[in-house]
C-alpha cells in the first residue's frame, strides 16, 4: 500500500478537538493492537462492547487522539484525565466521522466510482461493470465479496471494506492507474457507514428479499440500511439506477427524484429507460431484445439465466450514468463473462448434461436461480444446498420450499455450519421439502447429485458459488464446489487414475 502524507493536522481533516494537544496524525486504527504513535484511535460503539473500553491500551501503544461518541468519552474519562495531551475529539455519530476522515487521509480513489445494493446480484452487477469498462478500454476493478478483481487485485474479508481499509485501498488503486471501480454496498456496510466519504458519480439497486434478519431489527431496518446509498452516500449531482421490476425500486426512484438526482429506471415494465423485451435461450446463452429510451437493441449474452439479463442491464445503466457512451455499452455486451461462482459452469458430463455452481443462499435468489436455469434446461434439474450457520434461521425453511417448488430433485447438505449442529440446520430446511433426500457431507451430495444426471438434465450447487473454504466451527477446511463437481465427474466417468 502507498503511504499517505506523514503527519497532517486534526484540523486538516475536519476535525475540532476538545481538550488536549493540536495533535499531528500518523495514521488511523479502529484496533488498539494495530494502533502505532501518532495514530487517531477511533472508540466506535459495538454489537457488544464499546469501543471506549480499549482506549487504555490505545494509548499505551502511542495514540496521539481518540475519536469517539458521548458513551465512549465517559467510559474512557479516567483514562483520558490521566492521558491530558491527547487529543479527544467527540461526535454523536464516530462512524460516519471516521469515514470522512479516512477520505481526507488517503487523499485519493480512482476517478469514476460507483456503487451497488440490493440483496441479490450485487457482486455480479459490480463485474459486470468492471468488465464494460474494461471493454471500453479504462483501467477499471470491482471491489465486494469476491475481493478486489480487474486491473487491480487484492482480497477483500468483507463485501463492503471498513473506511480505514477501503480508503487506504482506493488510495492505492488510484496510486497504480485505476480510473474506474465499482464497489457492492452491503447493507452492513451501509449501515456502519463504510461508504460514506466515498465520492459517488452513480449508485445502483438490484432488488430486496429476505436475509440478514439476524443482523437488522426488522425488514424495515434492512431496506432503510440499503436506501441509505441513495438518501446519504450518493450526492444530488449523481445518477440513481434503479430495477423498477422490484416495488421497493419505485421507492428508491421517488427519493432519488426528490433529492434532485437523475434516474435511470431498468427492468421489464414499458416506462423503463433500459427496458428488456425479450428473452430467447439456449444451451450456452440467451439472445436479448432491449430499449434504451425507446431504441430498440439486440445483443446475445454468453450468460445462464435471464437474471443475469437483469444485472447486465443494471450494469450498462451504472456505465452510461458515469459517462460512458450508450452504444459503446451496448457493443461491449455480447463479449461479458460469467462471473466467477454466479452461475459458474463448473463441469459436463459425457452425455451432457452440466453443472452450474451459484451463491444463491437465499429463498428468492434460489427461486430465481432455478427458474432462470429451466429454459436452458431440457431435461430434470437437480438442486444440492444447504443454509449457513450463525445467520438468519428464519430463511431456512423458505430455502427449502423454494427448491422443492422449482426443481426436479432436491438434495439437502451442509452449507457453513459455524458454530451451530449441521443436523440442526439440515432439519430447519427440510421443514420446507420434506421429501428431500438428506445427505450432509457437501462432497458425496455433490458426487450423488452428478451422478443422478441423465442427458439433458442440469446440476445446480447453490450457496457457497466462489468460496473455496468450509467453515465448520472454528475450523476453515478447503472446499471449493466448482472443483468438486469436477472431481465426482472425473471419478464417475473413470478418467482419474
Amino acid at each position: 500500500m502507498i503511504e499517505p502524507a506523514p503527519m497532517t493536522s486534526l484540523a486538516a481533516l475536519g476535525l475540532t478537538a476538545q481538550g488536549g494537544r493540536e495533535a499531528r496524525i500518523t495514521g488511523l486504527s479502529v484496533d488498539s493492537r494495530k494502533t502505532r504513535p501518532g495514530h487517531l484511535f477511533a472508540a466506535l460503539p459495538g454489537a457488544r462492547v464499546h469501543g471506549a473500553e480499549f482506549v487504555q491500551y490505545a494509548l499505551r501503544m502511542g495514540a496521539a487522539a481518540v475519536l469517539t461518541d458521548p458513551q465512549g468519552a465517559a467510559l474512557a474519562r479516567d483514562v483520558l484525565d490521566e492521558n491530558p495531551d491527547v487529543a479527544l475529539v467527540v461526535t454523536e455519530d464516530p462512524r460516519a466521522a471516521l469515514a470522512f476522515t479516512a477520505a481526507l487521509f488517503h487523499g485519493r480513489q480512482p476517478q469514476v466510482m460507483v456503487a451497488v445494493t440490493g440483496t441479490n446480484g450485487k457482486t455480479s452487477v459490480a463485474t459486470f461493470t468492471r468488465q464494460i469498462w474494461q471493454l471500453l478500454g479504462h483501467e477499471a476493478a470491482n471491489i465486494g465479496t469476491t475481493g478486489v478483481e480487474g486491473a487491480y487485485s487484492a482480497p477483500s474479508s468483507h463485501t463492503t471494506p471498513e473506511p480505514i481499509t477501503l480508503h487506504e485501498l482506493l488510495a492505492d488503486m488510484a496510486a497504480h492507474g485505476v480510473t474506474h471501480a465499482a464497489m457492492e454496498a452491503s447493507s452492513h456496510g451501509l449501515a456502519q457507514r463504510r461508504l460514506d466519504g466515498v465520492t459517488l458519480a452513480a449508485a445502483g439497486f438490484t432488488n430486496f428479499t429476505q436475509d440478514h434478519l439476524d443482523y437488522h431489527e426488522s425488514f424495515e431496518a434492512y431496506f432503510e440500511a440499503k436506501a441509505g446509498l441513495f438518501t446519504r452516500v450518493l450526492p444530488a449531482d449523481g445518477v440513481a439506477v434503479i430495477n423498477t421490476d422490484d416495488l421497493k425500486g419505485w421507492t428508491l426512484a421517488k427519493a432519488a427524484d426528490e433529492r434532485g438526482q437523475e434516474v435511470i429506471t431498468v427492468g421489464h415494465d414499458e416506462s423503463c429507460d433500459l427496458r428488456i423485451t425479450n428473452h430467447r435461450y439456449g444451451a450456452t446463452g440467451q439472445e436479448l431484445r432491449f430499449h434504451w429510451k425507446g431504441r430498440p437493441q439486440l445483443t446475445r449474452l454468453n450468460l445462464i439465466g435471464g437474471f443475469q439479463a437483469e444485472n447486465v442491464m443494471l450494469a450498462a445503466g451504472l456505465a452510461i450514468a458515469s459517462g460512458s457512451d450508450p452504444q459503446a455499452v451496448f457493443d461491449s455486451l455480447e463479449h461479458l463473462a460469467t462471473v466467477r461462482g454466479r452461475m459458474q459452469i463448473a463441469a459436463t458430463r459425457a452425455n451432457g448434461a452440466a453443472i452450474f455452481v451459484d451463491y444463491a443462499h437465499t429463498p428468492d435468489a434460489i427461486a430465481t436461480a432455478l427458474k432462470a436455469l429451466r429454459p436452458h434446461v431440457m431435461g430434470r434439474i437437480v438442486i444440492v444446498f444447504g443454509a449457513g450457520g450463525d445467520r438468519d434461521t428464519t430463511k431456512r425453511p423458505l430455502m427449502g420450499k423454494a427448491a422443492a417448488q422449482n426443481a426436479d430433485v432436491v438434495i439437502v447438505t451442509d452449507d457453513n455450519p459455524r458454530s451451530e449442529d449441521p443436523a440442526a440446520i439440515r432439519a430447519q430446511v427440510l421443514a420446507g421439502c420434506p421429501d428431500a433426500n438428506e445427505v450432509g457431507d457437501r462432497a458425496e451430495a455433490i458426487l450423488r447429485g452428478v451422478d443422478m444426471l441423465e442427458a439433458g438434465d442440469a446440476l445446480l450447487i447453490a450457496g457457497k458459488g466462489h468460496e473455496t473454504g468450509q467453515v465448520i466451527g472454528e475450523d476453515v477446511l478447503p472446499f471449493d464446489d466448482a472443483e468438486q463437481a469436477s472431481v465426482a465427474v472425473a471419478a464417475l466417468e473413470g478418467r482419474l487414475a
